[in-house]
């Protein structure tokens, strides 16, 4: 118990520093290095499996209260481009992971999950259930955030000034958020959460912790409406999914991150590429414009796309429904596939 309160401990205090350093993704990155050099010096690092789950139960519970029932309205709206968005993603998955693999000594299911257009938050503690690499899917995960917030906003305005005119105001979406601050809906949606998640995890579908949580939080709020998950408790399953990966860092594994250089450069250009032709063909093929089909594209999140969008001239909350509907779907299905990937082709 020491141990393990120790390691929460270093993690919480490291993760709020880059947090307020403003890192991308600070309280996990600080979580996880600060455990890391802390079990690499001691070998005292120590997480029992249950924060695994937790952290996943927490993490599917976040998704799940940020989808509104105006983003189901609008489907019908975006369901084409929506489903050219998550196929290119997926073929940029499969392509971009298949060549990391290739050729860097990477296996297959850390270059897959390495390319995987998710979460900083979710996808390396899904990458852990699944047995590939988490510390090297964190690094690939929070350089693709990293370059989504920071490059990809500036070759977006630059590759489509002049090219298109500001939408009107009806033709504007605006997203209707509802959430409560309840102290009954939490625990009502955490409670919700925790037993969905649980038989998630006892069903053993691959991801099925953060999938069932998610997925049972989404029709809890569809259907109530009446749900809450406050922001502290995503840096709370960030901190623990940081503290459960960085305790399974050695001394060989912060070695083997130079092998990170070439796979990183592969992601980052292969997110580049598929950013332009994806918003390419939603621009010409489903009159969206090209800023809001390139930032469809981006790989950052919704909360951050929500930011991004403003502040290049983009008022349309279609983005931040594409940006949920990847996430959504990213997280259920993308792994599935991966595993099946992993057992048809081995490695």
């Amino acid at each position: 118990m020491y141990a393990f309160l120790l390691t929460i401990s270093i993690g919480a205090a490291a993760g709020y520093a880059f947090y307020r350093l403003k890192v991308p993704g600070g309280m996990m990155v600080g979580s996880i290095v600060a455990i890391s050099l802390f079990n690499v010096a001691t070998g005292m690092a120590y997480t029992p499996p249950a924060v695994k789950v937790i952290a996943q139960i927490i993490a599917g519970a976040f998704i799940g209260v940020g989808v509104e029932r105006s983003d189901l309205k609008r489907i019908k709206h975006i369901i084409k481009p929506a489903g050219v968005l998550l196929f290119g993603m997926l073929l940029l998955n499969i392509s971009v992971g298949y060549i990391i693999y290739k050729l860097s000594p990477l296996d297959l299911i850390t270059s897959l999950m390495s390319a995987v257009p998710g979460g900083m938050s979710d996808t390396p503690i899904i990458s852990a259930e699944m047995g590939a690499d988490a510390s090297k899917v964190t690094v690939m995960q929070f350089l693709r955030l990293v370059t989504g917030i920071g490059l990809f906003p500036s070759m977006i305005a630059r590759l489509a000034r002049n090219r298109e005119e500001a939408a009107t105001e009806d033709e504007v979406y605006v997203r209707e958020k509802t959430q409560s601050d309840s102290p009954k809906a939490f625990v009502v949606t955490l409670s919700v959460a925790m037993v969905c998640g649980t038989i998630g995890k006892l069903l053993g579908v691959t991801a099925g912790t953060i999938v069932f949580s998610m997925i049972s939080v989404i029709g809890l709020k569809l259907l109530y409406g009446n749900v809450s998950m406050p922001r502290y408790m995503k840096s709370i399953a960030q901190i623990l999914a940081g503290a459960y990966i960085g305790s399974s860092v050695g001394y060989s594994d912060i070695v083997e991150m130079k092998y990170l250089i070439l796979p990183a450069i592969i992601l980052i250009m292969g997110y580049s590429l598929a950013c332009v032709i994806i918003g390419k063909l939603l621009h010409r093929h489903f009159n969206m414009s090209l800023k809001e089909g390139m930032l469809s594209a981006t790989p950052a999140g919704a909360s951050d796309m929500a930011l991004i969008a403003s502040d290049i001239g983009v008022m349309s909350a279609d983005v931040i429904v594409l940006q949920i509907i990847r996430m959504v779907v990213v997280i259920s299905i993308f792994p599935q596939i991966i595993s099946l990937i992993v057992r048809v082709v081995g490695g």
